[in-house]
């Protein structure tokens, strides 16, 4: 079981990769200041740890919303291209059912192990308001149960300057397409 801590350097030099990230990219969070995020971030530990999972998988992990009512701040992996977390199945029941070249793991469990969530289609969509991303790439995202039942899984990208919502079989896997993820950050 992975330590779900960072040392103080390692929390110091994470915190200077998201500043000089916030900075260079204002247009997906306008209005809003580092020193309260910093603030936040450091009362959470844990979060910070998971937004060093999503860095060290080249997610480039940024602020894309706030939420006044509930002082949250939502964070999504901001990659050009999906994340280095890929090749893998939906989630565990698809991976179980390979009954041959079984991938490494799935989009799922590796989301859960690093805490954080599977963008959903509404979530993917807002972050292409804010970019243009996987271009060459694609990404899982959480799947409705209607779909699910029936051994399907939906990713999406951008191709043809248009966001393209597919289905495949959940266990199918691609070395282009992983996955990208969202992590809330509050006050507990």
């Amino acid at each position: 079981m992975k330590k779900k801590s960072l040392t103080p350097e390692q929390s110091e030099a994470l915190l200077k990769v998201l500043q000089t990230r916030f900075e260079k990219n204002m247009n997906r969070h306008k209005g809003l200041k580092w020193e309260k995020i910093q603030t936040k971030l450091e009362a959470n530990p844990e979060k910070l740890w998971s937004l060093n999972e999503m860095e060290e998988t080249e997610g480039e992990p940024d602020v894309v919303d706030y939420n006044q009512k509930t002082d949250e701040y939502l964070f999504f992996d901001c990659s050009p291209e999906s994340p280095k977390r890929r090749s893998l199945c939906y989630d565990y029941p698809a991976w179980e059912s390979r009954k041959a070249n079984k991938p490494e793991s799935n989009a799922i469990d590796k989301a859960s192990e690093m805490g954080i969530e599977i963008l959903n289609e509404e979530q993917y969509r807002k972050l292409q308001e804010l970019g243009k991303f996987d271009q060459k790439t694609s990404s899982w995202v959480q799947t409705p149960s209607s779909i699910r039942e029936h051994g399907g899984a939906v990713f999406c990208d951008r191709r043809y300057n248009t966001v393209f919502y597919y289905h495949n079989g959940a266990d199918s896997y691609y070395a282009a397409r992983g996955f990208r993820g969202s992590l809330r950050v509050l006050e507990f």
